[in-house]
């Protein structure tokens, strides 16, 4: 009888890693392979990676010698992703157990390359078309999340700021057809799922190949699309945000009334610096286009702190911008160099002391401003979908359509499934998430 073909794969990194890795699930299942849950039960291990952060990289590398004696068994490894495309065959030198090496961009190679590797090759790559045109398609996308289908519109990054290994390991930007993002979604609400969330490295640097509809359109259209109850997007360029995004956000209650639209650092010199293509003032405009906007849109971002030559004044410069804007939820790194990009070549003086002291300091200041904006929930009524459950609290745990977590008690012999939706009155606020009752 022949042996069962399985396979163990761990995601790293991003929401657009975690839906390749179900792209690269359901491709695999239709190869033949059962997925399971651990590295000891598998024949084939694979992990997804980033690179965006050196921590993240390194991680992995962690993960493959803690595991490699595995080797021994028969089993064999592959790394995907961020960090296959950017390290290419010296994963092989620094791991020499790795037979399959594959970038996002090869994936739809994927039951060409798992066939190889099923007849004996041992250093099998698929790294040869980060440039292409094409696009993974999705017709054997597994599903893993129940209550959130995502959809990929546009893979890769035209936009080579100084910082970023984007560029370098998901190639150009590529747009799917309008069509086939439609019928895809048309496909999820006919799977029951009731919200949707667009990805892309800019999604909202779309452009139709088309040329029938713009970002805002598209969104709209997703969002009118007969089952769909919320529709979101991630994430946001700021050089890319056009007003008719925020109009179409007012226009169509499906979608969610959150944006989060990355600044990077509040100093126009350090801006320039990361050549992000637009100044303070330009993305305080479109933080003003949201502010007017008549649904109230929870704003959240990603800074980064101790970039190459960024004075104290600079620094107080993004903190000013933080008090400015208010955002609900912050996401902020301390830099770190990553391979091929320009910002190598800067110098790096700021000690690691300096950048963790600065860290702490926005991070402090971040939670004080997001205590105050979500105690301001206290007492409204808002729709919850339900995420899942916390029997140690006696809790259900949601999100709002501001993204943001609720965490509520439900007198119902039966807890709501995820995916379903509860009308929750809100009695109290922490700084990261909110708790209240059904309604």
């Amino acid at each position: 009888m022949a042996t069962e073909k399985t396979f163990y794969l761990e995601t790293f990194g991003c929401q657009m890693n975690a839906h390749d890795s179900e792209k690269v699930i359901g491709t695999l299942r239709q190869q033949g392979y059962r997925q399971v849950e651990s590295e000891e039960e598998a024949g084939l291990i694979l992990y997804n990676t980033c690179s965006i952060r050196d921590k993240a990289e390194q991680k992995v590398f962690h993960r493959l010698n803690d595991y490699k004696k595995l080797y021994k068994e028969g089993k064999r490894f592959g790394v995907l992703g961020c960090v296959a495309q950017q390290e290419g065959e010296k994963i092989f030198e620094k791991a020499p157990f790795v037979s399959l090496v594959s970038g996002s961009a090869s994936y739809r190679k994927l039951p060409e390359m798992i066939a190889r590797l099923e007849a004996g090759e041992s250093r099998i790559t698929g790294l040869d078309d980060r440039q292409t045109d094409e696009t993974f398609e999705t017709e054997f996308t597994a599903r893993q999340n129940p209550y959130r289908g995502y959809i990929t519109i546009i893979e890769g990054c035209d936009k080579f700021c100084s910082y970023c290994v984007v560029p370098y390991t998901r190639g150009k930007e590529r747009s799917r057809t309008s069509s086939s993002v439609l019928a895809e979604a048309r496909r999820i609400a006919d799977l029951g799922y009731t919200e949707i969330q667009l990805l892309g490295q800019n999604v909202n640097s779309y452009r139709d190949p088309e040329g029938k509809l713009s970002f805002a359109e598209l969104l709209a259209a997703v969002g009118q699309v007969p089952g769909i109850r919320r529709v979101r997007f991630t994430t946001s360029h700021p050089r890319d945000f056009t007003r008719d995004i925020v109009d179409a956000i007012d226009a169509v209650p499906t979608l969610c009334d959150h944006v989060h639209l990355p600044v990077q650092s509040g100093s126009a010199r350090v801006l320039k610096q990361m050549a992000r293509e637009y100044t303070p003032d330009w993305y305080l405009e479109r933080i003003a286009w949201m502010r007017s906007a008549r649904r109230s849109i929870s704003l959240s971002t990603d800074i980064i702190v101790g970039f190459p030559g960024e004075t104290e004044d600079d620094f107080i410069d993004t903190m000013d911008l933080l008090a400015r804007v208010q955002y609900d939820c912050v996401f902020a790194f301390k830099y770190s160099a990553r391979p091929n990009t320009p910002a190598l070549v800067m110098i790096d003086a700021i000690p690691e002391s300096e950048k963790a002291h600065r860290l702490q300091v926005l991070l402090d200041r971040q939670r004080e401003i997001q205590r105050s904006n979500y105690s301001r929930h206290i007492g409204e009524e808002m729709e919850v979908m339900v995420e899942g459950l916390n029997p140690a609290r006696g809790q259900v745990a949601g999100r709002s359509s501001q993204n943001k977590a609720v965490n509520f008690t439900c007198g119902q012999p039966i807890a709501p499934a995820p995916g379903s939706y509860c009308q929750v009155r809100i009695t109290g606020a922490y700084p990261n998430s909110l708790t209240g009752e059904s309604i």
